[in-house]
C-alpha cells in the first residue's frame, strides 16, 4: 500500500469512527434522558473496543495474515465492511433493546463495531510502513492524517449534519462513507469483480432497510417497554442543539425528557401553569423580564401578558423551537409580541456577555436535576451571576425540581426568599406571599385578548378559587408536589437537612441517577 493511499485510509477511517461515536452517544444518552453516566458509559465501551481493536491487529500482523500485501488489503476491506455493517447496525439494536426493557444490551454493539474500527489503523500502518529507518517519522505522520479525520468526523457530523439530517440520515451516510473506504483497499487489492457486487449489494441494503429499521425511532427510545405501534409523535426536530418530541396531545420531549406542553390550559393544568401565574403573589408588578429557556413557549406567553410587564427577553439554546411553535395556536402569538424578544444563546453565556443588563424578574423553568449540565443552571456561582443581574427588589424564580440540594443552595445564597411547589423565588429584599396581589392579577391576566379564566363561567370561578387556595397550608398541593405548597425560606432550609450546597465543582445532582426507565405515554 502506497503511503498516499494509507494517508487518506487513515483520515477516512477516523472520520467514520467519530462519526458514529456522535451519533450513538446522542441516541444513548436520548434514551438514557440525558444522564451525565451516559456519556462515560459509552466512551468506556468505545475505548474498550478501540484497545481491543489494537491487540487483535497485533495478533494479525504477527500471524499467517500478515503475508501478501494483496491478502493484507482484502482482509482490510473484510474488516471495514464488518465493522461499518456493526456500526450501522449500532441504532436499530439500542432501539430494539430499549423495547425490552434493557437498553444497556446494546453497549456491546458498539465495542464490537469499535474494536473492528480499531484495528483498521494498525493494520493501515503495518500494510504501507516498511520497517527501515524512516518508520517512526511515517507512523506520525500518518497518525495525524488520523487525528484531522477523527476532528473532521466531529465537525462535520457533530456541527453540520446533525442541524441538517435527522439521525437515520446520518447513519446510512456514515455507512456509505465506510464502505466507500472498504473499496479503495478492493481496487488497491485487485480484487475480483463479485466482492465489488457485494459492496453495492450492502450499499443498496443499508440504503432500503432505513426507513423500517429506524421508523418511530424515538419513540422506541423514549417509551421504552410501553411502547406501542401506535404511539406516534406529532412534531419531531433534530438539530445539532438536540431533538425534539411533541405528542398529539401537544405533551413536549426535549432531549428525551418531559419538557411541558405546547398549550395553555389554567383550568385542567397538565404542565402546572400555576405556577407561573403565583408570580404577582411575591412580585406584582415586574416591568423588565428575562426568562431562561422557552422550550415550546406557554410559561413565556404568560410572563409576557402579566400585569405590568413591559418587555420579556427569552434566551433559549435550541432555535428548533422557534420553528415548532408557530404549529400551536395557544403559544403562536408569542414571536410576534412587540414586548418579547427572544435570543438563540447558551443562557450563561449570554448573562456573562451581558453584564450591565438588570431585570426586575428573572424566571427559569429548568430541568430536572439530576441531567447532565444541571449544574450550569443549579450552582452557587449561577446564582451569584443571577443576583448581579437582578435590579433593586428583582425576584429570581426557578425550578429545582423538588431537589433538596437545589434548595439548600437557593436559600443559602439569597438571604431572602420563599418555595411555592418544586420552585424557588430568592432575593436580596423581602418576599412576601400576598394572596389578594395574586387574585388580582389572576383577574387581570389575558392572553391573546381572551382572559386567561373567564370568571363568567362557574367551571372557571372554580378553579381561580382552588388555585388561591394552595396557599392555605390545610391545602394539599398537586400530585408529585411537596407540602405544603407555600413554604417560607427558614422551613425550606430546616426540610434539607444535609442536602449539599451545589457548585460548579462538586456538580452534587448530576451523578445521582442513572436512569432508563420508560416515560408515560
Amino acid at each position: 500500500m502506497s503511503m498516499t493511499l494509507a494517508l487518506a485510509v487513515a483520515a477516512l477511517s477516523g472520520f467514520v469512527a467519530l462519526s458514529y461515536e456522535i451519533l450513538w452517544y446522542r441516541l444513548f444518552a436520548f434514551a438514557a434522558g440525558g444522564t451525565a453516566p451516559a456519556f462515560a458509559l459509552l466512551l468506556g465501551f468505545y475505548l474498550y473496543g478501540l484497545a481491543a481493536g489494537g491487540l487483535l491487529a497485533r495478533r494479525i500482523c504477527r500471524g499467517k495474515a500478515a503475508g501478501a500485501s494483496r491478502q493484507r488489503l482484502l482482509a482490510l476491506a473484510a474488516f471495514t465492511v464488518a465493522a461499518n455493517a456493526v456500526g450501522y447496525l449500532v441504532v436499530p439494536a439500542l432501539t430494539s433493546a430499549c423495547t425490552i426493557g434493557g437498553c444497556f444490551i446494546a453497549l456491546p454493539a458498539v465495542a464490537l463495531s469499535t474494536v473492528l474500527l480499531g484495528a483498521t489503523l494498525p493494520l493501515v500502518s503495518h500494510a504501507a510502513i516498511p520497517p527501515d529507518w524512516q518508520a517512526g517519522s511515517r507512523l506520525s505522520i500518518l497518525y495525524f492524517a488520523n487525528i484531522l479525520g477523527s476532528a473532521a468526523g466531529s465537525l462535520i457530523t457533530g456541527y453540520g449534519l446533525m442541524e441538517w439530517w435527522p439521525s437515520s440520515r446520518i447513519a446510512v451516510f456514515i455507512a456509505l462513507v465506510g464502505l466507500g473506504l472498504a473499496a479503495v483497499f478492493l481496487r488497491a487489492g485487485r480484487a475480483p469483480a463479485a466482492a465489488y457486487v457485494g459492496l453495492v449489494l450492502a450499499a443498496a441494503g443499508s440504503v432500503l432497510a432505513t426507513p423500517r429499521l429506524f421508523d418511530q425511532l424515538y419513540e422506541k427510545l423514549l417509551f421504552k417497554q410501553r411502547f406501542r405501534p401506535e404511539l406516534r409523535f406529532a412534531n419531531t426536530l433534530e438539530n445539532r442543539a438536540g431533538v425534539i418530541n411533541i405528542m398529539p396531545s401537544g405533551r413536549v420531549f426535549g432531549g428525551g425528557v418531559y419538557d411541558g406542553y405546547a398549550r395553555i390550559d389554567l383550568v385542567s393544568d397538565p404542565n402546572l401553569l400555576v405556577r407561573v401565574v403565583a408570580i404577582p403573589a411575591f412580585h406584582p408588578q415586574p416591568k423588565r423580564v428575562l426568562a431562561i429557556g422557552l422550550s415550546m413557549g406557554a410559561w413565556e406567553q404568560i410572563l409576557a401578558n402579566l400585569p405590568g410587564v413591559e418587555h420579556l427577553t427569552v434566551v433559549e439554546i435550541n432555535r428548533g423551537y422557534l420553528a415548532l411553535i408557530p404549529r400551536y395556536p395557544d403559544v403562536a402569538s408569542l414571536l410576534h409580541n412587540p414586548k418579547v424578544t427572544i435570543v438563540i444563546d447558551d443562557g450563561r453565556r449570554w448573562l456573562n456577555h451581558h453584564p450591565d443588563e438588570r431585570f426586575d424578574l428573572i424566571v427559569a423553568n429548568i430541568s430536572f436535576h439530576w441531567r447532565e449540565h444541571a449544574t450550569n443552571l443549579l450552582s452557587r456561582e449561577f446564582l451569584e451571576l443571577m443576583r448581579n443581574h437582578l435590579a433593586p427588589g428583582g425576584v429570581y424564580y426557578y425550578n429545582t425540581t423538588s431537589s433538596a440540594d437545589a434548595l439548600k443552595t437557593a436559600f443559602t445564597v439569597f438571604p431572602y426568599g420563599l418555595r411555592f411547589m418544586n420552585f424557588a423565588a430568592v432575593s436580596d429584599s423581602p418576599l412576601p406571599f400576598d394572596t389578594d396581589a395574586w387574585r388580582r392579577g389572576l383577574e387581570a391576566l389575558r392572553i391573546d385578548g381572551r382572559p386567561a379564566l373567564d370568571l363568567t363561567d362557574p367551571a372557571h370561578q372554580r378553579r381561580l378559587d382552588q388555585i388561591l387556595a394552595l396557599a392555605d397550608p390545610a391545602i394539599a398541593p398537586p400530585t408529585g408536589m411537596p407540602a405544603p405548597t407555600v413554604e417560607s425560606r427558614e422551613d425550606a432550609l430546616r426540610g434539607a437537612g444535609a442536602a449539599r450546597v451545589i457548585t460548579d465543582d462538586n456538580m452534587a445532582t448530576e451523578w445521582r441517577v442513572w436512569t432508563l426507565g420508560a416515560w408515560d405515554p
